[in-house]
């Protein structure tokens, strides 16, 4: 059967897919429109799986919060490439992503991901042509509280927080704060022994470098601890928009507790393995994936 431009115009309409692919799924399918898509679905799974290995380490945020501050949901998704996460469909997935995830009861990540977004995933993959990974995501309901967010500009940064009561200036503020200043605790209680055990190690064997006498390296090591802990607890830092006053103190002037926090950064903690150039275009002179 003879492919016409109009059933490849059609075909490129409902899968969204190159020219050129759509072309050869109809004449594998000898102009079956139904079974040129399901092969393509086919393929996409494929595919999907080839770019399964590649690192997404770049991506975006995305964010959905109720107007009242009763719920919000926080989720990270990454692609390979800056460019890549610009294009409109990733952002709009994105976005999907976030917004079921708040309307899951249960903000079970995986198994939305199950229930249908992981069968878009894969066909987002092959109309892009690079690894995605929904590599996370949080909801968070108050009961009696507040809760507020902060989107960095970039969608790449961002934070939510609980508040004891409303407050949306100063929920407003301090995720902003965190966004900002990345404190892993609300207080320095709430840091993990283990890691407070940690850091000891290593202060301890740096300050063992000194040469100072024992009882000198010990209250060394226990004065690096107190101001490691300051550092990386929220009621401890200087606020970010005025550093004289720390959050604790801001916090008590508005008659609030923060109850808990969130931050994403698009990326942390990801390791990107160093690629060779030549060989890459090498690869792709020969048709590598």
């Amino acid at each position: 059967m003879a492919i016409t431009a109009s059933m490849v115009k059609e075909l490129r309409e409902r899968t969204g897919l190159g020219m050129m692919d759509c072309k050869k799924a109809l004449q594998e399918a000898d102009g079956d429109m139904e079974l040129a898509i399901e092969n393509l679905r086919k393929s996409s799974a494929l595919k999907a799986a080839k770019k399964a290995g590649r690192t997404a380490a770049d991506g975006l945020l995305g964010l959905k919060i109720a107007p009242d501050g009763s719920r919000a949901a926080l989720v990270e998704v990454n692609i390979e490439t800056d460019f890549a996460a610009k294009n409109e469909k990733f952002q709009a997935y994105v976005q999907k992503v976030a917004d079921t995830l708040y309307d899951d009861a249960a903000g079970d990540l995986a198994g939305i991901m199950a229930a249908g977004l992981e069968a878009e995933r894969e066909t987002l993959v092959q109309e892009i042509g690079e690894n995605i990974s929904v590599r996370r995501g949080e909801l968070l309901t108050t009961n009696g509280g507040f809760i507020a967010a902060y989107l960095h500009g970039n969608s790449r940064q961002g934070a939510l927080v609980e508040l004891s009561q409303a407050n949306a200036e100063l929920g407003k503020d301090l995720a902003m704060h965190v966004t900002a200043m990345n404190p892993l605790v609300v207080k320095s209680d709430d840091v993990p022994a283990e890691t407070i055990a940690k850091e000891r190690e290593i202060f301890a064997a740096q300050a063992a470098e000194s040469g100072k006498p024992a009882d000198i390296v010990e209250k060394m090591v226990e004065g690096r601890v107190r101001k490691y802990l300051a550092e990386v607890s929220l009621v401890d830092q200087a606020f970010v928009k005025d550093g004289n006053m720390k959050v604790g103190q801001l916090l008590k002037e508005a008659g609030a507790d923060c109850r808990r926090l969130v931050r994403y950064e698009v990326g942390e903690g990801i390791e990107v393995a160093e690629e060779d150039f030549a060989e890459e275009v090498r690869k792709q002179i020969q048709g590598g994936d």
